[in-house]
């Protein structure tokens, strides 16, 4: 209680101006949101991600939308699909793997190197 009570909260107005040796200045905010350039990139990976996801074979699209996109259990999975959980996780392993492996191929440039 004594360390909390030393601490000293300073809250500052978001409308208080800034002073310095020149004079006042009004607070600068970070701009958070995304600008265009990162807009078309998240909006470029998600049709690629689409694009992959709807190129995997029915069942392991299948179990890959139900456990990653929409968060079921293994056990909730495989009882909506009539499957036991061994084969749910293997469908689901090989999924990821064929995920993987298909979109390092976008991610590549020309000379080898991976894209950020």
């Amino acid at each position: 209680m004594r360390l909390r009570k030393r601490k000293t909260s300073r809250t500052v107005s978001m409308d208080q101006d800034v002073q310095t040796e020149e004079g006042s200045i009004p607070r600068d905010f970070a701009d958070w949101t995304p600008d265009p350039e990162q807009q078309y990139g998240t909006s470029e990976l998600g049709e690629i991600l689409q694009k992959t996801i709807a190129g995997l074979s029915p069942g392991f699209r299948t179990v890959f939308t139900l456990r990653d996109i929409e968060n079921l259990s293994t056990e909730e999975t495989a009882t909506a699909l009539g499957l036991s959980v061994p084969a749910v996780k293997s469908r689901l392993l090989r999924a990821r793997l064929q995920l993987r492996e298909r979109l390092s191929r976008y991610m590549k440039r020309k000379d080898g190197s991976i894209k950020p």
